[in-house]
């Protein structure tokens, strides 16, 4: 049973996909694409499609749970090759890397759209998004991409609680940003960064981490993995092996240095970090081993 507020927001988000008679979702497989996918192919029907941007800045993983989420509950998902790796400024890392990433997105979605005949193309940015600093939002606007969670007053928590109660997976799934955001600013993103990332966290979830990134910091020849956990998981960290488990697995990956920053895990950590800060006996972050 929905809430009041809750329902209001549900009805309105209906009715923007109503009133947009047909459209493209930017899906990613996330909390907020999932429920706007769901909803959009619920109103609109075959008059919806879901497409998902794959690059080396998406984990395989999350390209394999997202095209399961679309045949889970009967939308259809299109998997479009993006061209972001192609250009200099988003390679460069500057501080609006996104908006070239979402650049290259829309870039490939509107034609599609215009192609298939569907009238609108929407992505996944939600109330809670305003505010904060979203390069990506800025090439929405030139591409007159709409947000219909946005524009319906849904908030995060909201979104999170109605994608429960229509029975969405994805209601308590961590929040997850590309690969690339893992590295500071102004240093350079590379395939084979990307690459060490993906297999570092992948083997931390797959020994029960939940809330981690692995922050990639290029030093020298080397490289320093810095990982951030949820606080609640620390305690585990020193429990059966798993700091000395995890250091030899990303020294295999290519870590010269392997740290467990004790802030803990909190999102755009590496906004404030540029290429060349020094990184290592620094307020919140331990010795590395």
């Amino acid at each position: 049973m929905l809430a009041p507020m809750l329902a209001s927001k549900h009805a309105r988000l209906r009715e923007l996909l109503q009133g947009y008679g047909s459209c493209v979702v930017a899906y990613s497989g996330g909390v907020d694409s999932v429920l706007l996918a769901r909803v959009a192919h619920e109103v609109l029907g075959t008059r919806s499609l879901a497409a998902i941007a794959d690059s080396p800045s998406l984990p395989r993983r999350e390209l394999a749970e997202a095209l399961e989420y679309g045949r889970q509950f009967g939308f259809p998902v299109r998997v479009v090759r993006t061209g972001e790796f192609d250009n200099a400024r988003y390679l460069a890392n500057p501080t609006d890397r996104c908006y070239f990433c979402k650049h290259a997105l829309f870039d490939e979605l509107v034609p599609l759209a215009k192609a298939g005949g569907f009238a609108v193309v929407a992505y996944g940015e939600n109330a809670s998004d305003l505010g904060d600093h979203r390069p990506g939002a800025k090439a929405a606007a030139e591409f007159a991409v709409r947000a219909p969670l946005r524009e319906a007053g849904l908030s995060k928590a909201e979104i999170r609680e109605l994608s429960a109660l229509l029975g969405l997976p994805t209601a308590e799934k961590p929040q997850l940003a590309c690969l690339s955001s893992r590295i500071p600013t102004g240093e350079p993103v590379t395939v084979e960064k990307l690459r060490m990332i993906e297999e570092a966290e992948y083997f931390l979830r797959d020994l029960g981490f939940h809330d981690l990134r692995v922050r990639h910091h290029q030093m020298g020849q080397g490289a320093l993995a810095r990982i951030e956990v949820g606080p609640a998981e620390m305690s585990r960290w020193l429990a059966d092996g798993v700091s000395e488990r995890v250091a030899t697995r990303l020294r295999e990956l290519g870590y010269l240095h392997v740290t467990l920053d004790l802030a803990g895990y909190r999102r755009g950590s590496t906004n404030g970090v540029t290429a060349g800060t020094p990184i290592g006996f620094k307020a919140g972050v331990s010795p590395h081993f």
